[in-house]
């Protein structure tokens, strides 16, 4: 499975997604899911996912699908 795959599947848990949201468009408070407890949740799960930390910074920024992709790729995550 690869890293675009791996974290849309995390996004689908740690939001508790259904199928017909489009998560790769997906943007932070587009749906009541992704509020600040769930991009918290969403964090962590992402961390754990990927064996990698983000800086608070990272995490402030994190507001989107793409945008996570591309933290994650940034990191060397695989």
């Amino acid at each position: 499975m690869d890293l675009q795959q791996r974290l849309r599947n995390t996004f689908v848990e740690a939001l508790a997604l259904g199928e017909d949201v489009d998560v790769e468009n997906l943007k932070y408070r587009d749906i009541d899911e992704w509020d600040s407890v769930g991009h918290m949740a969403l964090v962590a799960a992402i961390e754990d996912e990927f064996d990698v930390q983000f800086e608070t910074e990272q995490v402030i920024d994190m507001s989107s699908f793409k945008v996570s992709l591309d933290m994650l790729k940034d990191l060397g995550a695989e």
